[in-house]
This record gives C-alpha cells, sequence and structure tokens, in this order.
C-alpha cells in the first residue's frame, strides 16, 4: 500500500490518536504536515460522526474528502495527496462517478474498499474488484467535498462537524455537473 501511495499513508479514525506511515525521503518529509492534518481531521471528525463498522460508502467518501479538503486548505493545493491527484477530472466526471453513485449505501469494508481504494488494493486485500482505478472515492469524495463548500459557502472546519446526511442532502445534484 505504501507504493501505492507514494510511501506515505496515515489512519487517524481512532479518536485520540495517529497513525502514519512512510519511507522517509523528500517527497514524504514535506508531506508529513499534510498527513497529519488529514489524520487530524478525522480524528475531530470522528468525535462527532461516531466511527462504526457498518459505515457507508457516503460516510467513508466524505470523511476522506473533508480530510483531504482540511489538509490542503492549510498546506495549500499543490500538496494534495496521490489517492486524489493520480485521478484526472475527465475519468472522474465520465467512469468514477456514474460508477460510484450506483454504491453509496453500500456498507462495511467487504463491500466498499474496491469503490474507496479501486480493484488493485482491493484484490490485494481480498475483495472483489467493481472497475476502478486507484483511490477512486478517496478522488471523488474530495470533489464531493469541494462542490459542497463552493455551493454552501461553509468553511472546512464547519464543514468538518456537518453530518454526511446533510452534506449529501445538499450536493445531490453533484453527480450530474461534472466536476472541475
Amino acid at each position: 500500500m505504501l507504493l501505492h501511495n507514494y510511501y506515505y499513508c496515515g489512519d487517524g479514525c481512532i479518536p485520540g490518536y495517529i497513525f502514519v506511515s512512510l519511507v522517509p525521503n523528500e517527497y514524504t518529509l514535506k508531506r508529513l504536515p499534510v498527513a497529519l492534518a488529514h489524520e487530524c481531521n478525522h480524528n475531530v471528525r470522528f468525535q462527532f460522526e461516531k466511527w462504526k463498522t457498518n459505515i457507508t460508502l457516503a460516510e467513508m467518501m466524505i470523511s476522506e474528502g473533508l480530510a483531504e479538503k482540511f489538509a490542503t486548505s492549510l498546506f495549500g493545493e499543490d500538496m494534495i495527496g496521490p489517492w486524489v491527484s493520480k485521478t484526472d477530472i475527465e475519468t472522474l466526471n465520465n467512469y468514477i462517478k456514474p460508477i460510484i453513485k450506483d454504491g453509496l449505501n453500500a456498507t462495511g469494508f467487504d463491500n466498499i474498499t474496491a469503490y474507496l481504494y479501486g480493484d488493485e488494493m482491493a484484490q490485494l486485500r481480498g475483495y472483489f474488484p467493481i472497475g476502478l482505478p486507484y483511490c477512486a472515492g478517496y478522488a471523488c469524495g474530495y470533489h464531493m467535498v469541494k462542490y459542497y463548500l463552493k455551493k454552501t459557502g461553509k468553511s472546512i472546519v464547519e464543514d468538518t462537524l456537518t453530518p454526511t446526511s446533510e452534506i449529501m442532502k445538499e450536493i445531490e445534484d453533484f453527480w450530474d455537473e461534472d466536476s472541475i
């Protein structure tokens, strides 16, 4: 997994704990504060949106989108993680969004892993592929949150505490519009 993520990744979904794994090099060390900000956002959010094993794809995508948007709000869009930057807008709009839209209510990591991480990582974990590229759900979640913030004028700090159901209701038209 580290190889696919350019040698760094983290986990901040356990309130009070942040885990970051990286291979230290010039690229990853510059991104360590960005990764910590991303995981810190998860830590804050999961104080309000309680973690559950039957989490929906929509909930996970919003969580990942919020975390990455929070990190880029602090460190700039040029520091966006490869889980978002490796997906081009054309692929997002024409290929990823239609597949993900159909799976938004899927629950549990056995059913949402391929949506979030893409087929290759899903297969490495023993789950079935669904035809999605690397971290499609992360990239789509980021653009969902970006769309929500632009539409509502809310700040990323305020949005971090907004329930997923509210965000999803507000972005129903996201699926029919091209992301930019």
